[in-house]
């Protein structure tokens, strides 16, 4: 028989709202979460190139992992050893689970694989480390999870790239509703809240079915995720994509967008509506030597740099700008030496961070325009 969510362990409540903006507070065991907010991806048990210690120290509680990373390695029998992630990493916050389906077609594009098959039964597949095969069903994906022990998770769903046909995105829109049925009806735990995701590609016509078939679930559904988005198309198709569906999904649940994005993606959609998002690229391209700060991106590797000894960002407290001055942290980037990594990291993280939480502060005040239009003249100025 179907579970769902406990609704004693799991709650979402607006506290504020400016036009669709809205500041919240998601409820989990693991402890409450201030929203509209931004989740650190740890795909692998963490956060890269920072400890815990780092990420709960910037203000962080509740990260993503991943269902086919950690399929893969370490495993499930050693994370079920272990009593499930939480306690494997030593993680005291949240955590949240993707089903490992985007990670499924995206590695095997990227390998240049041919032997992903999408059946009804479920995805048959190659990983990326050796070449085994694999089979990832709604069923096992659920049993996953379960295991894993996240606070929330994601149903398997059916992922298509960019550009793709409307045939194509139909077919993935059905499947995705009947696996999320399979998902369901696997379900064993009360002590997790699921995600359904809302697909449909780019069409309008298709995003609205998605929505109104997934919301026949909703008794199921601690929250709704919009999949598919940020996969090559503009930013203006994924923002009017965000819009049609959020104007169906029900104003009193959380709404993710999942793998989205930069700066100006997350303001544009809270702006819609969102309240939850993770993106590996804020930590991806600090390990690259892109730093964000109020007055947009800086390239810290750049010569100009070189006898720079103010801050990276003058507006922003975290340790790294507290700390070292853009000369030293060049010097750290460009002779390869991991705390550039490091630093660099904080101060994405916290960058990301202090957005959230000036949104969430602005949409309180019920300022969030005027705020936005002050935070772009800032952030497109071009200062650096």
């Amino acid at each position: 028989m179907a579970v769902s969510y406990d609704p004693k362990l799991f709650d979402f409540k607006i506290v504020a709202s400016d036009g669709n903006a809205r500041a919240g507070i998601l409820k989990t065991p693991h402890g409450e979460i201030e929203t509209p907010v931004y989740m650190p991806v740890g795909t692998l048990g963490t956060v890269k190139a920072v400890t815990h210690r780092e990420v709960e120290e910037i203000g962080y509680n509740i990260i993503l992992g991943n269902t086919y990373h950690l399929y893969l390695r370490p495993g499930l029998e050693v994370i079920k050893s272990a009593g499930g992630l939480h306690k494997f990493i030593s993680w005291k916050g949240a955590i949240l689970t993707d089903s490992g389906g985007f990670q499924v077609f995206s590695l095997a594009r990227k390998k240049g694989q041919a032997s992903v098959e999408v059946t009804e039964e479920g995805v048959i597949f190659r990983d990326h480390l050796a070449g085994d095969l694999h089979l990832f069903t709604p069923e096992f994906v659920a049993y996953a999870e379960e295991i894993i022990g996240a606070d929330f998770i994601m149903p398997l769903d059916v992922v298509v790239p960019y550009p793709t046909s409307y045939e194509h995105a139909r077919d993935a829109l059905d499947r995705t509703i009947r696996w999320l049925k399979r998902f369901i009806d696997a379900r064993t735990r009360q002590d997790q809240a699921l995600f359904g995701i809302v697909q449909g590609a780019f069409w309008k016509e298709l995003r609205r079915e998605s929505a109104l078939k997934t919301l026949e679930y909703d008794p199921y559904l601690f929250g709704y995720a919009i999949g598919g988005l940020s996969v090559g198309e503009s930013a203006e198709i994924m923002y009017e994509m965000t819009e049609v569906v959020s104007e169906f999904l029900p104003w009193k649940k959380p709404r993710y967008l999942m793998g989205v994005g930069k700066p100006e993606n997350l303001i544009e959609s809270v702006e819609r509506g969102i309240d939850m998002f993770d993106c590996v690229f804020p930590t991806r391209v600090a390990r690259t030597g892109t730093l964000y700060t109020t007055y947009g991106k800086l390239n810290i590797g750049n010569r100009r740099f070189a006898k720079d000894f103010s801050p990276p960002d003058p507006e922003c407290d975290c340790y790294t700008c507290r700390t070292y001055s853009r000369a030293y942290l060049r010097h750290l980037f460009n002779v390869d030496e991991i705390t550039a990594y490091i630093l660099n990291t904080i101060h994405n993280l916290s960058f990301y961070r202090r957005l959230m939480k000036q949104m969430r502060e602005a949409i309180i005040r019920g300022e969030f325009q005027k705020w936005k239009k002050s935070f772009y003249e800032k952030y497109f100025s071009q200062k650096f």
